[in-house]
């Protein structure tokens, strides 16, 4: 009986991953082919569909893993004390992937896939739902420990969220620089939280 490696079947999952994410931000969806994933990452047919049965599949995967990954990141936060050091960890890591090319063809992909596909929509629904309430816990916190929010915890969250997936959107403009954009956001995000105390208004 075959037995399988289960570091090997990661390995080769993850390549075919990368793979996939390269042709789904640079074709979309529908301009992808699952041979197009098989040459790119120099595999067969077969091999794709002993790990995936269909391109959905895989697009799911894709964002899948990264959803796993935040649901870690957003428990880690909550374990985190102060919980101003688990709002920077957050934070990082929400906006980590401003510098990477494939982000805007991505999130492009991302916005149809979500309006036509009810299963995708809903992994997308329930991340940020968890984001929502682990910013507005991580928030709620920060004012016991005596920060000024400049708004209710929720409603700061909110903005936190809003801004972060903004600067995902501004990502393919050709005047965008990930550095200035995270630098921006942890100002705002600064004054949103009370961590500011030069300034009562963004900008100032």
């Amino acid at each position: 009986m075959r037995t399988v490696n289960p570091e090997q079947h990661a390995r080769k999952r993850a390549k075919i991953l990368a793979a996939a994410a390269g042709e789904f931000a640079t074709n979309g969806v529908d301009g992808t082919s699952t041979a197009g994933i098989c040459r790119r990452a120099g595999i067969g047919s077969g091999t794709l569909f002993h790990y995936f049965d269909s391109k959905r599949a895989i697009f799911h995967a894709l964002f899948s893993d990264d959803v796993a990954r935040n649901a870690e990141i957003c428990a880690r936060a909550l374990d985190t004390t102060p919980a101003s050091a688990g709002l920077d960890l957050l934070v990082e890591h929400f906006a980590a992937d401003l510098a990477n090319p494939l982000t805007p063809g991505l999130a492009a992909a991302a916005v149809l896939q979500a309006n036509r596909d009810v299963e995708f929509a809903r992994l997308l629904i329930a991340d940020a739902e968890r984001t929502h309430h682990t910013l507005s816990t991580l928030l709620t916190r920060m004012a016991d420990e005596g920060h000024q929010l400049a708004l209710p915890a929720r409603r700061a969250a909110r903005w936190i969220q809003q801004l972060i997936d903004t600067s995902y959107l501004m990502s393919d403009g050709p005047e965008f620089d990930p550095a200035v954009q995270y630098r921006e956001l942890r100002q705002v995000i600064a004054w949103l939280t009370g961590r500011d105390q030069r300034s009562t208004r963004p900008g100032e």
